[in-house]
C-alpha cells in the first residue's frame, strides 16, 4: 500500500503545479533554491527566452553564470526576455546574455550557430536543448523531413554533435558537464510499433500527439544515446532528458489551438488551475543541468528518475534512432556537413 500512495505521489509532483512538488520522498526533492553556485561557467539553451527555456535563463543567472548563450528564433522574444532579466536581476546579469537567433529546424544555420559559440567562449559547462515544437498538426519541413523530428530531436542533435569538441575540453579541465534534452511523459502516445527504422517511417502522419510523443521520445532516447557511448569515454559529461510537468507556456495556451481549435480550451483554460508555473516547469531541468552526479536518466519534477515507457526502455532502440539519424543528415547536408563532419560522441 505504501509503496502506491508514493507512486501516487510521484505522479502528482511530477505533473501538476502548486503544493504537489512537496509530496516525494525526500531523496528526490529539489528546488530553485538548490541550485549551487555557477560562477565561471557557461552554458548554452536553445528556446531560452520564453516558456521553461527562460526560466532556466533565470535562474542559471540569478546563481552567478558567468555567460549565457541564449538560441531564439524570435528577436522580439529575447528583447522581452532580456529586458524581464535585467529588471530582475540587473544590467551587469543582462550583460552576460549573448542572443544568437537561430530557427533549430534549420540545420545549416544550426551548424553555424554552434561555430559563433565555439569561437565566443574556451568553455561550455551546460548545455539545455529546450526549443521545441509542440503537440500541433503533421508537417514536413524544408529538409523534407516531419517537422517535429527536425526541430526537436535532428536540430538539437546536430547543434550537441558540433560543440562536442568544446564541452569535452571543458570536460578535459576537470569539470562537469551536463547535457540536458526536454523530453516529456507524453512520449508514452508514441505508437507501440515505432522502429525508428527509414526516413518513410519519420513522414508518416501520426497525428499530433503521436508526431510530438516520437520526436520527445527520440529526445529522451538521444541522452541515453549519449550516456552509454559519450560518458563512458568522457565520465564527467552527463548527459540526461527529463520531464518539466504540465507547465503553463505558449505551448500549452496558444499553440494547442492549431491542432485542436475547440477541444485545445480544455488544455489552455480548463486545466490552467493545475498547471505549473514557469518555475516549477524548470526544476526537473535546473536539477538535471546543475546538480545530478548521474548520467542517462529520465528526471521527473523534482527530482525523480523514472523509467519511461517499453520503448525507451527497448533495448538497442537508441542506437536505430541513431542510426538513422546520422543517414538522414548526412543525405540532407550533403557537402555542408563535409565542411563540419558530425561526431556523434
Amino acid at each position: 500500500m505504501a509503496s502506491i500512495v508514493n507512486t501516487v505521489k510521484s505522479t502528482i509532483a511530477e505533473n501538476f503545479g502548486g503544493v504537489a512538488h512537496s509530496l516525494p520522498s525526500k531523496e528526490h526533492q529539489f528546488s530553485l533554491e538548490e541550485v549551487p553556485d555557477l560562477s565561471g561557467k557557461v552554458a548554452v539553451i536553445t528556446g531560452g527566452s520564453r516558456g521553461i527555456g527562460y526560466g532556466c535563463s533565470h535562474t542559471l543567472l540569478s546563481h552567478n553564470l558567468s555567460k549565457l548563450f541564449i538560441i531564439s528564433r524570435s528577436q522580439s522574444a529575447f528583447d522581452e526576455a532580456l529586458k524581464s532579466i535585467s529588471s530582475d536581476l540587473g544590467d551587469e546579469k543582462a550583460k552576460k546574455v549573448t542572443f544568437l537567433q537561430c530557427e533549430v529546424g534549420d540545420w545549416k544555420a544550426v551548424t553555424e550557430t554552434a561555430k559563433k559559440i565555439s569561437d565566443s567562449t574556451d568553455r561550455l559547462d551546460i548545455l539545455i536543448n529546450d526549443a521545441a515544437r509542440g503537440i500541433m498538426t503533421y508537417q514536413i519541413a524544408e529538409n523534407g523531413v516531419d517537422r517535429h523530428m527536425a526541430v526537436n530531436h535532428f536540430g538539437h542533435v546536430i547543434l550537441t554533435s558540433h560543440l562536442l569538441p568544446l564541452l569535452k575540453k571543458t570536460a578535459s579541465d576537470g569539470n562537469t558537464v551536463r547535457i540536458v534534452c526536454l523530453g516529456s511523459n507524453a512520449h508514452q502516445g508514441t505508437p507501440s510499433d515505432c522502429s525508428f527504422s527509414s526516413l518513410s517511417e519519420l513522414n508518416t502522419d501520426l497525428g499530433p500527439n503521436g508526431q510530438y510523443g516520437r520526436s520527445k521520445l527520440a529526445q529522451m532516447l538521444y541522452m541515453k544515446y549519449l550516456a552509454k557511448h559519450l560518458t563512458a569515454r568522457c565520465p564527467t559529461i552527463l548527459a540526461n532528458s527529463v520531464h518539466p510537468g504540465f507547465v503553463e507556456t505558449k505551448m500549452s495556451t496558444e499553440a494547442i489551438h492549431e491542432p485542436y481549435p475547440v477541444a485545445g480550451y480544455a488544455m489552455s483554460a480548463g486545466m490552467k488551475p493545475f498547471k505549473k508555473d514557469l518555475w516549477m516547469g524548470c526544476v526537473s531541468s535546473m536539477f538535471a543541468a546543475t546538480k545530478t552526479q548521474k548520467s542517462g536518466q529520465y528526471i521527473c519534477p523534482p527530482a525523480i528518475p523514472e523509467e519511461g515507457n517499453a520503448l525507451y526502455q527497448k533495448e538497442g532502440l537508441e542506437e536505430q534512432l541513431m542510426t538513422l539519424t546520422r543517414e538522414i543528415v548526412k543525405e540532407k547536408m550533403g557537402a555542408e556537413l563535409g565542411k563540419c563532419p558530425l561526431q556523434f560522441y
